[in-house]
């Protein structure tokens, strides 16, 4: 039907706008999270690239589903406004019919989501994860600060004046304490670049000297030199973590290994988050039914829809709300996974039966009953 592409398609431009515009917003505070750790590790701008990108799949579960909302209302409202709802309905389409395109994006919202979540999230925010890791052990011991005093390790500090746009080091003071040495020793140098083989990280130091205390002269005893090198100390290796059930894949948390079979608490866990996966992508349903709830059942108004736009953002927030706290209980008890499924599923058949011609009567005496009481 010429009416079902066409609101389809402003629908999906709705939603696909406000989910990049949600998306961005999302990106750019998440970009904040990272920055500290990028600029303190002197790692790359790829890898703060990386890290927000790899970041963004886990927010996809509650941006999808309120922006499929977002641009069910903007749409319906809009046409109600322009008498092309009145329009339908004077034609004979029922609540269920004029609803029939918003829940055909629903539904491939649904999938989408339950993809996102089932596999590509956890792998990505354990490729994250596995990242920041890296990231603070690789790079860290390989960051000299201009002005302060850098801790390489427990027993090297360097103090370096100032480096240089070439990447040379300027005015360099270095303490080394490491067990190695038979005694303590300090060098001060003009000049100093850091290099990299297959042996590991050097610093490369010229015109400077080498000093260390005698205890048994009671003297310093120091070293000229044009040319010294330093070993820093390797990087400390990436330990292998416990990856969480949120990065782990749906097929992960539905046949896990012996260790997490043998822990009850972890055995819970992993049945929750799996419960998540298969009951989360339905909110994308369940808030647009909603939705087209409070848009289409009662008389239209071509002044708006504005108490009723309210009345559905309540509801949706009230929802999510309660979701989330349903999630945290499920993790607790029974009673949580129950409440969750209800908060998903009951407005779903509530409001469909609503939209249905089958409900005609019911939601005639409805009004009936407002009228009196008005």
């Amino acid at each position: 039907m010429v009416f079902d592409r066409y609101l389809l398609k402003n629908l999906l431009i709705a939603t696909l706008f406000t989910a990049m515009s949600l998306a961005a917003v999302i990106m750019l505070t998440q970009s904040l999270r990272f920055l500290e750790l990028i600029i303190n590790s002197g790692a790359s701008s790829f890898s703060f690239f990386a890290l927000t990108m790899l970041a963004m799949p886990r927010f996809f579960e509650v941006i999808l589903p309120i922006a499929l909302m977002i641009g069910t209302v903007f749409i319906y409202n809009r046409m109600t406004a322009d008498s092309e709802m009145v329009v339908m309905r004077a034609s004979g389409l029922s609540p269920l019919r004029l609803s029939r395109p918003a829940l055909k994006l629903a539904m491939v919202t649904t999938a989408l989501v339950f993809v996102i979540t089932s596999w590509v999230a956890p792998l990505a925010l354990s490729k994250m994860q596995l990242m920041r890791v890296t990231i603070k052990a690789q790079y860290s011991s390989l960051l000299l600060r201009d002005g302060v005093f850098n801790s390489i390790g427990q027993n090297l500090t360097v103090y370096l004046h100032n480096r240089t746009s070439s990447g040379d080091l300027e005015g360099l003071l270095i303490h080394d304490t490491r067990p190695g040495l038979q005694r303590p020793v300090t060098i001060l140098a003009k000049r100093g670049v850091i290099v990299s083989d297959y042996a590991g990280q050097q610093v490369v130091i010229f015109n400077g000297s080498r000093q260390e205390f005698n205890p048994q002269t009671g003297a310093v005893d120091r070293l000229d030199f044009e040319r010294y090198t330093l070993d820093l100390p390797e990087a400390e290796p990436v330990r292998q973590r416990w990856r969480e059930p949120d990065e782990r894949t749906l097929t992960e948390l539905l046949n896990p290994d012996e260790q997490v079979r043998a822990d009850s608490k972890k055995m819970r866990e992993f049945h929750v988050e799996a419960q998540r996966r298969f009951v989360g992508p339905f909110l994308a349903i369940t808030f647009t039914l909603v939705s087209l709830c409070c848009l289409l059942l009662g008389p239209s108004d071509r002044r708006g829809l504005g108490w009723r736009i309210v009345g559905a953002a309540l509801g949706i927030i009230t929802l999510q709300g309660l979701y989330l706290v349903a999630y945290n209980l499920a993790k607790e008890g029974p009673l949580g996974m129950a409440l969750m499924y209800g908060l998903v599923f009951v407005p779903l058949i509530a409001c469909y039966y609503l939209l249905s011609p089958q409900s005609e009567k019911f939601r005639q005496y409805l009004a009936k009953q407002m009228g009196r009481l008005a």
